[in-house]
């Protein structure tokens, strides 16, 4: 998704947590609990100095470039889906994990658990029909293989939560987490190839050079498995997606956060717009996304090509944080025009750092033709204006 990703909250106060164990928090209403305590601002910033940077696009070589590149001082790889039961029941799903360096080189500890990289982890769940949401969030050091990642045969991980390859060209993936009676176990396949985001992969963020990231995405994935609720055990299927990046920069000065939209489209193609907002309201002219045709084919979409009107608001009972909750979306030319629903209002992740992110349903036309789909949206830096 966006190389200023809102979770990287293993910056900063969350760090200490991390670097002397194991971590995790889980969704509650408690204001007595570690949630959502940190702003996005101020974990964005640090010492970024003896990190690699994105200056200009680079060759992609997979399946190398699905495990880790350590020069670089945040990494993620962020899986989502709506899946269903064969009698229809909806669902969908959050595995995310992130890396984050805690210095650009190796320090020398004899200490087994001494580390200079720690791993993050959300993990959520929708249930459609129950309108209810799960969130559960992990982190970790890099250390005792309590947590990491490698490229061949590939694998990420945070304790029992992980993202592997079924064979030695990373697809399938097998996807598994479980947590407080929830819990996914999926394999992943890819309908298409890697999409390269921005130019060729370079995803600029803000105008300093090298506030970039290198960002692929897997945008249309049959999904097959099963989860589990409670005592409830379903098989399901559907489509994931997945977003990868790696950087070394933080938000612009001008820049609160953004909006994320990934949608899988009946016809077969694919929308993905990220819309940074700046702190007067605007949409920032490097907001930018793709339209991904049903062959795999793949166009920059700019901030002027995809327009997005909000249509409605939800306010959140625990954190009282007000987000956008229906929107319109034109590309007048491709001559779409979609209305993007939460299929739940409350998917907000009362985590580190509180955002919304949920499954969401689509209706709406494509030259005058009926077009529907599902897909995933994230907000995040509201409430922080």
């Amino acid at each position: 998704m966006l190389s200023k990703r809102l979770s990287f909250v293993l910056v900063g106060s969350v760090v200490a947590l991390a670097v002397w164990g194991a971590y995790t928090l889980s969704q509650s209403p408690s204001p007595d609990s570690f949630h959502a305590r940190l702003n996005l601002s101020d974990v964005l910033s640090g010492d970024d100095a003896g990190y690699a940077r994105a200056f200009e696009p680079r060759a992609f070589s997979f399946p190398a470039d699905h495990g880790p590149h350590p020069t670089f001082k945040t990494e993620w790889w962020y899986y989502t889906g709506n899946l269903h039961t064969a009698d229809g029941r909806r669902f969908g799903f959050q595995l995310t994990f992130f890396r984050s360096a805690l210095s650009a080189e190796p320090v020398k500890r004899a200490s087994a658990w001494a580390a200079h990289q720690v791993f993050m982890a959300h993990f959520a769940l929708s249930d459609i029909a129950s309108q209810r949401f799960y969130a559960f969030e992990r982190f970790t050091r890099a250390a005792q293989n309590l947590a990491g990642a490698r490229g061949q045969p590939f694998r990420v991980w945070l304790e029992d939560w992980s993202a592997e390859a079924t064979d030695d060209d990373a697809l399938p993936m097998r996807l598994s987490a479980a947590q407080d009676g929830i819990a996914i176990d999926l394999t992943l396949h890819s309908a298409k190839p890697p999409v390269l985001q921005g130019d060729r992969g370079l995803s600029q963020k803000g105008p300093e050079p090298g506030n970039a990231s290198y960002y692929y995405s897997l945008t249309r994935m049959p999904t097959q498995g099963t989860l589990q609720i409670g005592e409830q055990r379903f098989d399901v299927q559907g489509l994931s997606w997945m977003d990868r990046e790696w950087s070394t920069s933080a938000l612009s000065r001008d820049q609160v956060g953004w909006d994320w939209f990934a949608l899988q489209l009946d016809d077969g193609r694919e929308i993905m717009f990220y819309q940074l907002r700046q702190r007067d309201g605007d949409a920032d002219p490097l907001s930018k996304g793709s339209l991904v045709q049903a062959d795999g084919t793949a166009r920059l979409l700019t901030r002027d090509e995809c327009l997005i009107e909000v249509l409605e608001h939800w306010q959140s009972p625990r954190s009282r944080v007000r987000y956008p909750s229906r929107w319109r979306i034109q590309i007048p030319t491709e001559q779409i025009e979609l209305e993007v629903i939460p299929h739940i209002a409350d998917q907000e992740l009362d985590v580190s750092i509180r955002y919304w992110e949920g499954a969401v349903r689509i209706q709406g036309t494509t030259r005058r033709q009926p077009l529907t789909g599902h897909g995933y949206v994230e907000l995040t830096g509201y409430g922080e204006q």
